[in-house]
């Protein structure tokens, strides 16, 4: 892989001879793909160009640039012309009607996921992709919204089965009236390699981003972690956040590394004083007017004096303070909506409400006030001292100090600074209080508090011409503070404020642009999780230097709307928006399935899922609130993951079904460990995005055990060249996590049928079977205690009857074996283990500490 600030290496592409011509044709009102009408009724205004003649030059390393060449014939770029100009202009590029369709959308400014449809009329608003099942052709066609000059498009609905295009500058005072390449058109034979191939032809193509091959990822990706934000919300500080990590430590997980969320930050609101901080935040949604007076740290963790901690005798701290000030914030929030709703109603008395508010408030107050001596006390408190033993710099070296096998540490932070960017006059930078438009196409998304709020407050937004200054003052202050990485967050905000900076296109670019200087100089070049960003202005513009980010909306422990059964349905629409997210995000950046809480009422459904995610897992317990037998079934005890090698996918049969609300579908979804395959079963019926009501709601109906089935060739095996050979196996090894069920089969066995019960998991562990000498057929599953068992095998080598293993974790080996070996060895040492007639081959393996907890099995037959 090239490294993450490469050198670009500009080159001209002349077009190649094509002898086999495009597979695509527009002609007599038909887009036709192999000679077959994929649209219908284009207008006449639509134009479309092959590949060649639009792509001119690109920084793309050259072994890929010729692998785009060789598709050229796969695929097409669509334009569209209008006679006036405008800053925003809708287009059909032609219908379809009952066909299946896979699409993607944003369902609110920073989240998407995915949704089925019939036809064009079907679509919803701000779609970022389409992919069309034409089995007529036994291929698939993709349909993707790009970026022509400063326009972004989306695909929406239009009338009797069209698909509209519309194409926005984000200004006024940017118009245009053509396009020769607002769309990209691909076909395939197969639906995972199409998703590979258009983004690559569109990376060479805009030459604005890079895909994640071409990027390192962030080392935390291998590891556990914790992340403050459901802890404690705002009210994060820094005795809290030790105190959390010593509690995984002393349950026998250490953190890799922690995210300090939001909270942690110097922010304030217009009507205080410049340089004094916000006093007793909590639930999230009060931050979202303020803004940035400083790009440090905020008082009370710049109070933190160093070593306070580490002391025979530290201060005091209440582990149960967090939960209790985040039930006083939720009833004070309730109280402030009845209030509010009060007004609404036309209520003219508002004493009783005022004085239940006012009562509150006193109360969290006291809560605040009233703690004992903490680690934030005796600090500098809000003079400009410096010291290295006080603040973020302080608290991040006694934590390394303390807890030796913290890697990394990130802290949050919105992509404009804080929610409501920087305050104007409070730093050295240029910012400017920038009134918010939201887009047309925004319009059909589900309400969003966020949304509410940043309109009502604006943006402080720092000048693009600054904003390489913007993030290097804030980034080098950070990692001079022992800070290693950040996770970016409200990241589409900028399309709200870009009237006066040359449209959103623009604007993107120049924050982008020192978003990733930054990145690169103060932060290795890959420590960023991006999050709230899944639009396609993101993944075009923003992605030079990113390699990480969300797949999901964030992780809900209830429904914030007060569906009581929420609590159950919304972690499968979460499940829902990783997997299908994967699909085209994860050909620019490596999939973060988001964060759980471990003593969640789904918190084992949540873990299976991560197992097999292929991405980090971390969780944002609450102090005291941990689930360690839980956890240690997805970490091992020095804080690292037997992860997937690859990202999960959903499987091809589930890719036009709805595993929602379809009464029928359950989620499967497939990954790679390194000696074999695996499936995740989830039945995540329950709830979806309800067009009529414009928002993710429950369908209790659905909610019910769901029947399907499972089988070898549900894995994608020739999607990675290392795990190719193994789809080629005559027989193969099935372990049920859930089940305890071990399965010989051949390849060309019945499928598996299953049964899921709501909010529940079966995880199929398939492994290729070797036979071993003349009778012995051999095939390791890995450590049972482990929800991926085949990732605890780290490496393998046959012999003629013998058979070499790294294993890495403690717990049951276990391997399928039709005769019982003559001899078993663990570390060199000959050891008893158990065979039993149905295959079933088991040995207890230690955690090795010495040896990175890897221990060395064989077995000689």
């Amino acid at each position: 892989m090239a490294p993450p600030n490469d050198t670009p290496r500009p080159f001209f592409n002349s077009p190649r001879p094509d002898n086999l011509g495009n597979f695509f044709d527009l002609s007599g009102g038909k887009l036709s793909v192999k000679g077959f009408p994929v649209l219908f009724d284009v207008p006449s205004n639509v134009t479309f160009s092959p590949v060649s003649s639009v792509l001119k030059s690109s920084d793309a390393p050259v072994p890929l640039v010729q692998r785009v060449q060789a598709l050229y014939h796969k695929g097409g770029i669509l334009g569209f012309h209008k006679d006036a100009p405008s800053d925003r202009l809708t287009n059909s590029l032609g219908k379809f009607t009952d066909r299946e369709c896979l699409s993607i959308f944003r369902f609110k400014t920073w989240w998407s996921t995915m949704w089925q449809a019939r036809s064009g009329s079907d679509l919803q608003m701000e779609t970022q992709w389409v992919l069309l099942n034409v089995p007529e052709i036994r291929s698939y066609v993709m349909v993707v919204p790009i970026i022509d000059g400063s326009f972004r498009s989306s695909l929406n609905p239009g009338v009797d089965g069209h698909v509209m295009i519309s194409a926005e500058s984000g200004s006024t005072k940017v118009k245009a009236s053509s396009f020769d390449a607002i769309a990209y058109v691909h076909v395939s034979d197969n639906p995972y390699n199409i998703m590979k191939e258009a983004f690559s032809t569109l990376r060479v193509h805009l030459n604005t981003f890079k895909l994640l091959e071409e990027k390192k990822t962030p080392p935390l990706m291998n590891k556990f972690g914790w992340c403050t934000w459901d802890s404690f919300y705002l009210a994060v500080e820094p005795a809290g956040v030790w105190h959390g990590v010593k509690e995984f430590t002393e349950g026998g997980i250490s953190p890799r590394f922690i995210i300090i969320d939001d909270g942690w930050q110097s922010i304030n609101f217009d009507d205080q004083d410049t340089h004094e901080d916000a006093k007793n935040l909590v639930i999230g949604g009060e931050q979202m007017t303020a803004r940035l007076h400083s790009l440090e740290e905020g008082e009370k963790f710049k109070k933190y004096k160093g070593g306070s901690m580490l002391a025979p005798n530290p201060p005091p701290y209440n582990p149960k303070k967090p939960k209790m000030l985040i039930q006083k914030g939720v009833e004070l929030e309730h109280a402030e909506k009845d209030r509010n709703k009060a007004i609404q109603s036309g209520v003219t008395d508002l004493s009783a409400y005022d004085a239940k508010v006012q009562k509150l408030k006193e109360e969290l107050n006291a809560l605040f006030g009233g703690e004992e001596k903490s680690a934030s006390s005796g600090g500098c408190g809000s003079c400009s001292c410096k010291a290295d033993s006080y603040g973020l710099k302080a608290l991040t070296s006694d934590l390394r100090t303390k807890f030796k096998g913290l890697d990394d540490i990130y802290v949050w932070h919105a992509l404009c600074g804080a929610w409501g960017g920087v305050r104007p006059g409070a730093t050295h930078l240029n910012a400017k209080v920038m009134p918010c438009n939201v887009s047309p196409g925004l319009d059909g998304t589900m309400p969003d508090l966020a949304v509410d709020k940043i309109v009502e407050g604006g943006i402080g937004l720092v000048h693009p011409d600054e904003a390489g200054d913007f993030y290097d003052s804030m980034h080098s202050y950070l990692s001079s503070a022992g800070i290693t990485g950040v996770k970016v967050d409200v990241i589409h905000t900028l399309e709200y404020v870009s009237e006066e900076f040359g449209g959103r296109v623009e604007l993107a670019k120049a924050y982008y642009k020192g978003l990733s200087d930054s990145i690169a100089k103060n932060f290795q070049g890959t420590n960023i999780i991006s999050s709230m960003q899944q639009c396609n202005d993101f993944f075009y513009l923003g992605t030079k230097q990113v390699s990480m980010g969300r797949v999901g909306d964030d992780f809900w422990f209830q429904d914030p709307n007060g569906d009581p059964n929420g609590v159950y349905w919304l972690q499968g629409v979460h499940m829902i928006h990783c997997a299908y997210n994967s699909m085209w995000m994860g050909q620019i950046i490596q999939p973060d399935w988001d964060m759980f809480q471990s003593d969640h009422v789904c918190a084992k459904y949540h873990a299976g899922s991560r197992a097999i995610c292929g991405g980090p897992v971390y969780v944002s317990d609450c102090l005291g609130g941990h689930d360690f037998d839980l956890l240690k079934k997805l970490v091992y005890p020095d804080g690292t993951i037997p992860k997937c090698t690859n990202f999960a996918l959903p499987t091809r049969d589930c890719l036009f079904k709805n595993p929602l609300f379809d009464h029928q579908s359950i989620l499967k979804i497939w990954n790679f460990n390194k000696y074999g395959g695996v499936i995740g079963a989830f039945n995540c019926q329950g709830a979806g995005w309800d067009p009529k009501v414009q928002r993710i709601r429950g369908f209790p109906e659905c909610y019910k055990p769901i029947s399907g089935t499972v089988h070898v060739t549900d894995i994608e095996w020739d999607q990675v060249e290392e795990a190719a050979p193994m789809g080629e196996a005559e027989e193969y090894v099935i372990y049920l996590n859930q089940a305890e069920e071990l399965l010989l089969v051949p390849k060309d066995s019945a499928p598996i049928e299953t049964t899921i019960q709501p909010s529940s998991f079966e995880l199929f562990s398939f492994v290729p079977v070797v036979k071993l000498g003349p009778v012995a057929k051999f095939a390791p599953v890995g450590l049972t205690s482990m929800f991926n068992s085949g990732g605890t095998i780290q490496e393998m080598e046959y012999f003629d009857t013998k058979v070499n293993l790294e294993v890495k974790g403690g717990g049951t080996f276990l391997a399928f074996s039709n005769v019982a070996p003559r001899i078993g060895f663990l570390n060199g040492v000959e050891v008893a283990f158990k065979w039993q007639p149905d295959g079933r081959l088991t040995l207890n393996v230690p955690w090795y500490e010495a040896a990175g907890g890897i221990s060395n099995v064989a077995f000689v037959f």
